[in-house]
């Protein structure tokens, strides 16, 4: 029975938010004029606010708990890990069973070739852990100066100073003198944000081959990699043409770059394979891994590398680089107990074979409203464009004013959907139900005829 919070008790958390507590990526000003959003319990694919408000959460919290709230295996792992060791570090020769049991099971439903894990505590050191591996590795082939890392305009691959600029969020380079030297972009392959005077094929090609360009203007001899998201998630789950992916990766065998799959959001069944990079055909020697990892319970992140990669990086002795959390011991237990669950339950075969067609058929209903550009998905993700006009596409002035207002409009609905500028996302836990999609489909529905309202629309 959930043991929900007392309304009286908002407004006391509220302040003590307000006195304390800085929030991440969050206009601070704004939020403590409003009031923050106190969450109270989960169950499923539920959650509580201190108002007793029921909210269905269709951004499985940050694309992370796969396996919905409340599992108590992944409590019970945790907490017999912690009774035994809390904590010991994998530094000094030393390692404990929940970090080889959680790279075992890691390594068991890897890409074939891919046996080795190094540990971090979050997506964002993962992709720090990237950048440090790859410079790493072409320095022991004898190539040092091939140390550039070639990323996509906005993508996202974490705030860390190295994450924030692997990846091509604008206003994020904007503070802090980013990116660091060594990383260059090229576009994105967002084809409904391009003029679609392409189809779709034609223009994956084109926005593929915008790497190999950056390459030629670079010097083949200084280019160490290329990493992307097989589907941009913070981006605004932009999905690239069929063209693109298989263009990419012949462009980096070409010119002997190592492919980097950031698979922090898309990795663990959530495209309906376990790997994104499965599901858009790509082998990758790299994979920057977290989120779903542990389904959220604990922070736990990683990198997978690939065998013959892993034989270079063993060869230079010691690599000075990690962390006081790599391989954590209870978050490793959840994690080895979390994949477990995916497994038994069959939860990437279920999002391959029926959660994921039918949440995609229900979602693509949404595609005869008023405010409705386009609505595209794959799996267990997917987005909504907000337009002015069905007919041209024309966007709102002040692009992610509307996209924001929808947000608001879906809270009071009780539906989380992320808005990312003026498109809505969403990326429920794999363990979703027909009937809790149908029930986001209409609370999505609700929202949005709300936003057209008071955008004139309605």
């Amino acid at each position: 029975m959930l043991q929900l919070a007392t309304n009286n008790e908002t407004g006391y958390w509220q302040d003590l938010d307000r006195a304390h507590h800085l929030h991440p990526f969050t206009d601070t000003a704004a939020l403590n004029r409003k009031g923050s959003r106190i969450i109270t319990d989960a169950k499923g694919v539920y959650l509580w606010d201190s108002d007793g408000q029921r909210l269905l959460d269709g951004m499985a919290g940050l694309w992370c708990v796969a396996v919905g709230y409340g599992r108590q295996e992944l409590v019970d792992a945790a907490t017999r890990q912690m009774t035994r060791l809390p904590f010991y570090n994998t530094f000094f020769q030393t390692s404990h069973v929940p970090a080889i049991e959680a790279a075992r099971a890691i390594a068991e439903v890897a890409p074939e070739g891919m046996r080795r894990v190094f540990f971090t505590g979050s997506g964002s050191e993962s992709n720090d852990t990237v950048l440090r591996m790859v410079r790493h590795y072409w320095a022991q082939r004898g190539l040092p100066h091939r140390n550039v890392i070639i990323g996509r305009v906005n993508g996202y691959h974490g705030s860390t100073v190295a994450g924030a600029s692997l990846g091509g969020m604008k206003p994020m380079h904007a503070q802090g003198g980013l990116p660091i030297p060594g990383v260059a972009h090229i576009g994105q392959p967002y084809w409904f944000g391009s003029d679609r005077s392409l189809t779709p094929e034609e223009f994956g090609l084109r926005s593929a081959r915008e790497l190999e360009a950056k390459i030629l203007e670079l010097g083949p001899d200084r280019v160490a990699a290329f990493i992307g998201e097989p589907v941009q998630g913070a981006g605004g789950v932009i999905i690239p043409p069929s063209t693109y992916w298989p263009e990419i990766q012949r462009i980096c065998r070409k010119y002997g770059l190592l492919l980097v799959s950031d698979e922090v959001i898309c990795g663990f069944g959530r495209t309906g394979s376990w790997w994104g990079c499965q599901t858009m055909g790509v082998a990758p020697d790299l994979m920057p891994i977290a989120k779903a990892l542990t389904s959220g319970y604990l922070p736990l992140g990683g990198v997978i590398v690939r065998d013959e990669i892993a034989e270079v990086l063993e060869t230079g002795g010691e690599f000075f680089h990690g962390f006081t959390y790599s391989g954590h011991p209870a978050s490793c237990a959840v994690a080895a107990a979390n994949i477990k669950i995916i497994k038994e339950e069959r939860l990437v075969e279920r999002v391959r074979d029926r959660i994921g067609p039918y949440f995609q058929e229900k979602l693509r209903t949404l595609g005869d409203h008023p405010l409705v550009g386009e609505v595209r998905g794959i799996g267990l993700l997917g987005a909504i464009e907000l337009v002015k006009d069905k007919a041209t596409l024309e966007r709102f002035p002040n692009e992610g004013e509307t996209g924001l207002l929808c947000r608001e409009h879906c809270f009071r609905s009780g539906l989380v959907m992320r808005a990312v500028r003026d498109t809505m996302i969403l990326s429920p836990p794999l363990v979703i139900s027909e009937a809790e999609v149908d029930e986001l489909v209409t609370l999505a529905r609700r929202a949005l005829d709300a936003t057209a309202k008071e955008r004139g629309l309605g």
